[in-house]
C-alpha cells in the first residue's frame, strides 16, 4: 500500500464529504478511493470513517488521525516546495479560489499569458460567491470585500472595483438616458433580490463630496442573485442594472453596454489576494501571485474604468 497516497485520499474524502466527490476531485475511479481507504483502515487496524448510504462521519479515532494526517501532508508539501523553489522553472498544480464573476470576466482571458510564461504550472480553479476567508486547501484565494480583510493570513490589495450602472444602447435609445439617480424611478431595473440590498441605495459622485440616497423600486422588472443573468439581461436590452466594473469592462469597451449616470457609482469592493500563512511559499504560488499583481495593478484604484467608454467620458450616442 502507498500509505502517503492513501492519506491524501483519506483527507480529500473528508474535505469533499463523500467518496464520489473525492474520486472526482482526484480524478480516480470510485473503486480506487474505496480500496485505498479500506487498505488504510486495515493497515491501522481501526475504523476511521462511519459510512451510511447517505452520509459519512469520522470516528473518534478518525478525527485524531485526520489531524495528524493534515500535518504530515503539510510537511510533505513544504518539503516538496522547498526543492521546487530552487528549480529554474516553477511547476506543479496550483489551487486557486476566486469569485465566480472575476473568474469569468477577468481571470480567464489573462490565463493564456500566464501559461505562456509558466507552461509547467497547472491550475485547479474553484469559483464561488461565498467567502468566509482564505481556504487552507487553496494556495491563493482572491476575495471581493467591502472592508479591509482581517485574519491570520497574508493579504495584499489587488485592485478596487466599483458597482456602476449600465444598459444596452438600444434600451436607452428607447427609454431615455437618466441624468440623476432619482430619474431611475422611471426605468426598468434589473436588481439583486431585495434581501441582498439595503433599504436605500447611496449613489456617490466621483467628486467625492456628493451623495444621493435613493430607495430601490418595490417591483423591479427582474430580481436575481446571479450576476451573469443580470449581465445577460442588460445585454438583451431588458433594462438598467448595477454590476461591478470588472464584469462589464469588455461590454462597455465594445459598445454593447453603455454606462448609465457616468460619474456616479453605488459602492466599491476591494479585490484582495490572500494565502494561508506558511513558512515557505512554493515557486508556482509566488509567480502566480506576482502575475496577478502585475496584471491588475495591486493598488486601491479601479483599473476597469480606465477606458473612456467604461468611465462614461466617451459619448456612446
Amino acid at each position: 500500500m502507498d500509505q502517503l497516497r492513501a492519506m491524501r485520499v483519506f483527507a480529500r474524502v473528508i474535505d469533499e464529504g463523500s467518496f464520489a466527490g473525492a474520486a472526482r476531485a482526484l480524478d480516480l475511479a470510485p473503486a480506487v478511493v474505496t480500496r485505498l481507504i479500506a487498505e488504510l483502515e486495515e493497515h491501522l487496524g481501526a475504523r476511521l470513517i462511519q459510512r451510511t448510504t447517505r452520509s459519512l462521519a469520522l470516528t473518534a479515532l478518525g478525527e485524531r488521525y485526520l489531524e495528524r494526517v493534515r500535518q504530515i501532508l503539510a510537511d510533505v508539501a513544504e518539503s516538496e516546495s522547498q526543492v521546487q523553489s530552487v528549480s529554474e522553472s516553477p511547476q506543479g498544480q496550483l489551487r486557486v479560489m476566486v469569485p465566480a464573476s472575476f473568474a469569468v470576466h477577468q481571470l480567464a482571458k489573462h490565463l493564456p499569458a500566464f501559461h505562456a510564461e509558466y507552461p509547467q504550472v497547472t491550475l485547479s480553479l474553484t469559483s464561488t460567491i461565498e467567502f468566509n476567508g482564505p481556504d487552507d486547501h487553496h494556495d491563493i484565494t482572491v476575495m471581493a470585500l467591502r472592508d479591509t480583510p482581517d485574519g491570520d493570513y497574508i493579504a495584499r490589495r489587488l485592485a478596487r472595483s466599483e458597482v456602476i450602472l449600465c444598459a444596452s444602447p438600444d434600451y436607452l435609445d428607447r427609454a431615455g438616458r437618466p441624468d440623476t439617480p432619482q430619474a431611475l424611478e422611471q426605468h426598468q431595473m434589473l436588481l439583486p433580490p431585495m434581501s441582498m440590498m439595503q433599504r436605500d441605495v447611496t449613489f456617490v459622485h466621483e467628486d467625492g463630496h456628493t451623495a444621493v440616497r435613493v430607495s430601490p423600486p418595490r417591483r423591479p422588472l427582474l430580481t436575481t442573485a446571479h450576476t451573469d443573468t443580470l449581465y445577460a439581461s442588460a445585454l438583451a436590452g431588458l433594462g438598467i442594472t448595477g454590476l461591478m466594473s470588472l464584469v462589464v469592462e469588455d461590454a462597455l469597451q465594445e459598445g454593447v453596454l453603455e454606462r448609465v449616470l457616468p460619474g456616479w457609482h453605488m459602492m466599491s469592493f476591494g479585490l484582495w489576494l490572500t494565502m494561508p500563512t506558511r513558512k515557505h511559499v512554493p515557486a508556482r504560488t509566488r509567480v502566480f501571485w506576482d502575475f496577478l499583481l502585475r496584471t491588475f495593478g495591486g493598488e486601491d484604484r479601479d483599473p476597469w474604468q480606465a477606458h473612456p467608454r467604461c468611465s462614461g467620458t466617451h459619448d456612446a450616442r
